[in-house]
């Protein structure tokens, strides 16, 4: 009972840095903004590994913060599409890599960060493509998807992989001083 209250409210501190994130990012003088918000939603996963509820819960606690804080013109709906796709994608995407024999050899912490130096980049271009997308169905888009593509999903891709990285190391000394790493949160 403590292993999941514990990894409840690990989850909901990162979620809520995922909304902090999301909300205080600049929107790169587009209606759109780089979607910080999907570091945070990795690292559940990561730290999830073996619990898909807990990873799609996240998934969708993020679609619906990123709907409330959005910047792009009635851009509500085709993030909570875009969260609940990216989760449940990086999620097989995930359970493949940690399968991979020059993976599945390392200790914890390497496998970890190799794999989330992986599926930061891949799941945020998954995630602009389809916010991109499920925009362009609903509402429309604000210019062509291929310019919006190179102006924010691009740089989004580069700012989450480094952030998020620096991020991911931060949580990771934090958990491990803080005696989570005692409990198995996966």
């Amino acid at each position: 009972m403590k292993t999941n209250t514990r990894k409840l409210a690990l989850n909901s501190i990162l979620l809520a840095m995922g909304l902090l994130l999301h909300q205080i990012t600049p929107a790169l003088g587009l209606p759109m903004q780089p979607d910080m918000a999907l570091i945070m939603l990795f690292t559940i996963m990561i730290l999830n590994k073996e619990d898909y509820k807990s990873c799609l819960v996240a998934g969708i606690v993020t679609g619906i913060f990123t709907a409330l804080t959005t910047k792009f013109p009635a851009g509500q709906v085709p993030n909570m599409i875009d969260k609940v796709i990216t989760v449940n994608l990086i999620y097989v995407l995930m359970y493949i890599l940690y399968k991979l024999p020059f993976i599945k050899n390392l200790k914890n912490k390497k496998k970890d960060l190799i794999v989330v130096s992986a599926i930061l980049p891949i799941g945020t271009l998954l995630s602009g493509c389809v916010f991109l997308l499920s925009a362009q169905i609903l509402v429309g888009l604000p210019g062509s998807f291929e310019a919006l593509f190179l102006v924010a999903v691009l740089p989004a891709i580069i700012i989450n992989l480094f952030v998020g990285l620096f991020l991911f190391k931060i949580v990771n000394a934090s958990i491990s001083r803080s005696g989570y790493e005692k409990i198995k949160l996966h």
